[in-house]
């Protein structure tokens, strides 16, 4: 059995009944040793179940919400006292979930937090799905999809800056951006049902240039936002940034320079590095996943070569290369081949060890780099990082640019959504400008508008929700 309810945004969602009034639960933080852990419980009857294996001062159906309580959790057979605990009440509609919560706050540790989930679900109370009290949030309508899945960006942040614009999606900016556009899509179209329902009014040229207005207003939005889509997705995703060059020329010296750690082993000897080595970083507030590689070079050492052809496989998927030169030695033709390699590619070319005599010549290698931009540095002196780091922010976010200056997209869905609704609207604008009757660009004006209303979860499937909140993990 279903049942339509409404979201908020004229957004209808069938609801499983049986779904809606189980009450369910979940450890909400990680497992482990740690000074507290929680267990989360929400449902018409979490308030409920909880007060039977519940001994305090008060009965917990009596207390006010948003208030904690100290007592004891009893074992629902023995009646024998578990745990010592501290329980709040949260009475709907003013939860995360708009259902009644109780969270209970025990003793970190293994043996603890489990025993008491497993009391809690004894009270006939079922074990939470992936990202469930997420996704009850938005069933329930408190949140729409975008906030939804702008709530698992702000867990796995890496950086302040990412972490800035998940917080801001969670809060609804970009959501309020897109109801915006919406809302001046859904008067033009009501425009355009008068004019077609009243032929009788001579309103068909102020029809056509208002079209054309809101249209190209739509448009440059769409467009704004997808501008910000290249750092969006770096910020959500990390760049994947790739060390190169030939052996011994400093790369695992960088890596530990931009780690801060010594991450990578550092020898004399050429060849060290035999397989690539991952770390993330965070540069600027740019989180870069920065992947250390063997030395690219013609090798008959069976294992060095294995770990050559594993870098050459690297430079493939890398957003950035970091293409490392040695300052004592000259250019030769293994070098010329790696900036030959890298030419299609977004990269920084740096001369190492500066702080010693130099063979190499840097004019050459700036004409060789072309308009890349060629730096130096001394990693045995520290001399030349900050400058690096300050070179690689500017690269994706010119200026000191924060995530409080504009909205940025970086949800992948959400960009191919807003590309499809771009070449809509711009469709439409096409038509205007041919002359094509007010009903034909009425569709695909109608099109854009249905494209913004799946960013924020208007008319998705069921299949679409439970693939996004599979990807939360248990308690959130």
């Amino acid at each position: 059995m279903c049942y339509s309810i409404y979201l908020g945004n004229a957004i209808n969602v069938e609801v499983n009944v049986m779904m809606e009034l189980e009450t369910i639960a979940a450890i909400s933080t990680p497992m482990g040793e740690g000074g507290i852990a929680i267990v989360r419980v929400s449902g018409p009857h979490a308030i409920e179940a909880v007060d039977r294996i519940y001994k305090g001062k008060h009965s917990l159906s009596t207390v006010d919400s948003h208030t904690i309580q100290y007592g004891h959790l009893l074992d629902g057979e023995a009646g024998e006292k578990i745990e010592e605990v501290m329980v709040t009440v949260l009475r709907a509609p003013k939860t995360y979930t708009r259902e009644d919560i109780v969270e209970i706050n025990c003793h970190g540790g293994l043996v603890s937090v489990r025993r008491v989930l497993n009391v809690v679900l004894n009270e006939g109370v079922r074990l939470a799905e992936p990202g469930e009290f997420t996704k009850r949030a938005f069933l329930h309508g408190r949140i729409d999809l975008s906030q939804a899945e702008a709530v698992i960006d702000l867990i796995r942040a890496k950086t302040d800056r990412a972490m800035n614009v998940a917080l801001q999606q969670v809060e609804g900016r970009l959501s309020k951006l897109i109801q915006r556009l919406r809302q001046e899509l859904l008067e033009t179209l009501a425009h355009i049902e008068v004019t077609i329902d009243y032929p009788e009014h001579d309103v068909e040229a102020v029809t056509q240039q208002l079209l054309l207005d809101k249209a190209q207003y739509v448009q440059s939005k769409i467009e704004d936002i997808l501008r910000t889509a290249e750092q969006g997705k770096i910020l959500r995703e990390g760049l994947s940034t790739v060390i190169v060059g030939r052996p011994n020329v400093g790369k695992s010296s960088l890596m530990n320079a931009l780690v801060h750690e010594n991450r990578a082993i550092v020898t004399d000897i050429p060849g060290t590095t035999r397989d690539v080595l991952e770390e993330y970083v965070n540069v600027r507030g740019v989180p870069l996943k920065l992947v250390d590689t063997a030395g690219i070079r013609e090798t008959e050492d069976l294992v060095e070569k294995i770990g050559v052809e594993r870098s050459r496989s690297e430079l493939k998927k890398a957003d950035l290369i970091l293409l490392v030169f040695n300052y004592t030695e000259r250019l030769n033709e293994e070098d010329r081949r790696l900036i030959e390699l890298v030419r299609d590619l977004k990269s920084i070319l740096i001369v190492n060890k500066m702080d010693l005599a130099g063979e190499l010549d840097v004019k050459e290698l700036q004409k060789l780099a072309g308009e890349r931009r060629v730096m130096t540095t001394s990693l045995l002196e520290e001399q030349g990082i900050d400058e690096l780091e300050q070179a690689i922010a500017e690269l994706y976010f010119t200026g000191d640019v924060e995530a409080g200056d504009m909205t940025y997209v970086s949800n992948a869905r959400h960009i191919a959504l807003l590309n499809q609704a771009k070449k809509s609207i711009s469709d439409a604008i096409e038509g205007v400008k041919l002359g094509v009757p007010v009903d034909i660009v009425q569709i695909d004006l109608q099109k854009t508008w249905e494209l913004l209303g799946e960013i924020l979860g208007d008319a998705v499937s069921e299949s679409l929700i439970d693939q996004l909140f599979s990807q939360f993990c248990l308690g959130k």
